[in-house]
């Protein structure tokens, strides 16, 4: 598969009062809101997204807790930045906001470091924070832009839009008197979040017919996790797609597979492509609903002294179990500054059970197969060459 894949940035998604993004779901789901996840044991077949495949359970960002700054020793090089930052603030020729200063500074340590280490400004934190809650103040969809319209692209359940009846591929053709037309769903998302009155007018068209409703903005939880199932040679199929590792998301993934169970399926496909990563305690309790706490289910690593994490659950599953995805190998904690922004630091390493490091390595998989063009330009199921290989795999 390219690295190009037009998931989040171009093919979907802004959460309306959300400046953001979500892995995205597929086109035949629009109208599901559930979840996925993501483990390994021997039966586990792994099918790539990416050639750079990473480990089983979590291309999340291991966020376990916000570590205190403690403090440090000033050696020669940081008495080397006191000392400029004392004679810029003493001497620059202008106005200087020594909080800004910091953070920039901060921002550019971090630039030099991986890939993982990010500065978050107070916008993108506050957004971050949402995605990881699993819940934000809004109304309850997603929206795409097509051809000069914002177009509903899924509807949380339970929410304002679900209640009030709207669904994905309604085009959204007005907002609080405010034509639509042109508009950005980042535009929409603004003039969702920042209404005061606590109620949004919208204007919708559906089968070319044209509908005004007002909703009231609430909380409303974000589902991070799609389920179903497929039948195929006499074979009931289960899938779970997870989009994030958020606090929300254990108890809507452990809900799915229950369902499934239910319908006594003989295997299931575990979904983690686009997975934006989230709390590592979260990937934790996910896999320990599939083995039994004899298994260790990974490894960290830290100044090459490794901990063995292992399954906190009670049995493991018998049916045949296949991974779909693509992640790293590092975990990150998350810092708070003053100033209400964040940034996020590589701190150790996790590993596989056999204590294997696949960061920018990968996994190799059972099954290799890329990404079928057709499903860049036209995202459904039947062009999802690797879901149908990977539903192949699991009836035999």
């Amino acid at each position: 598969m390219k690295k190009e894949t037009r998931t989040t940035e171009e093919k979907i998604n802004k959460l309306e009062g959300v400046i953001g993004t979500l892995s995205p779901l597929k086109e035949e789901n629009q109208k599901e809101n559930n979840k996925h996840a993501t483990f390994k044991t021997k039966e586990v077949i792994i099918l790539v997204i990416i050639t750079m495949v990473v480990s089983l359970f979590l291309g999340a960002l291991g966020m376990q807790k916000f570590m205190p700054i403690s403090g440090s020793r000033i050696d020669s090089e940081l008495s080397e930045f006191i000392k400029n930052y004392e004679y810029i603030t003493k001497n620059y020729n202008g106005k200087i906001d020594k909080s800004e200063i910091i953070d920039s500074a901060i921002n550019g340590m971090l630039s030099n470091l991986d890939n993982n280490s990010n500065y978050l400004d107070s916008e993108a934190s506050k957004n971050f924070n949402i995605l990881l809650e699993g819940k934000y103040s809004g109304i309850g969809i997603q929206v795409y832009n097509k051809d000069k319209n914002i177009i509903i692209y899924s509807v949380f359940e339970d929410s304002p839009a679900d209640k009030a009846g709207l669904k994905a591929g309604d085009i959204i053709t007005s907002v609080n008197g405010q034509s639509a037309e042109n508009m950005t769903s980042e535009e929409l998302a603004k003039i969702i979040k920042d209404n005061k009155s606590g109620e949004v007018s919208l204007t919708y068209k559906r089968d070319n017919k044209e509908k005004e409703i007002k909703l009231n903005i609430a909380s409303v939880s974000i589902n991070s996790v799609l389920n179903r199932t497929y039948e195929k040679s006499g074979k009931i199929v289960g899938y779970i797609g997870l989009g994030i590792f958020a606090n929300n998301s254990y108890e809507q993934f452990k809900k799915a597979l229950e369902k499934l169970e239910k319908k006594d399926i003989d295997s299931l496909i575990i979904d983690l492509r686009g997975n934006s990563g989230g709390y590592l305690y979260i990937a934790e309790n996910i896999i320990s609903l599939f083995v039994d706490s004899s298994h260790v289910i990974y490894k960290i690593e830290k100044d090459k002294d490794i901990t063995s994490h292992y399954s906190k659950g009670n049995n493991t599953k018998k049916y045949k179990i296949i991974v779909l995805i693509d992640g790293k190998g590092t975990v990150q904690e998350l810092q708070n500054l003053k100033s209400g922004d964040k940034y996020k630091l590589t701190t150790k390493n996790w590993l596989t059970s056999k204590g294997v490091w696949v960061n920018e390595k990968g996994l190799t998989p059972d099954v290799k197969i890329e990404l079928d063009e057709k499903y860049f330009d036209d995202p459904i199921e039947d062009n999802d060459n690797q879901l149908q290989k990977a539903i192949d795999e699991a009836i035999k």
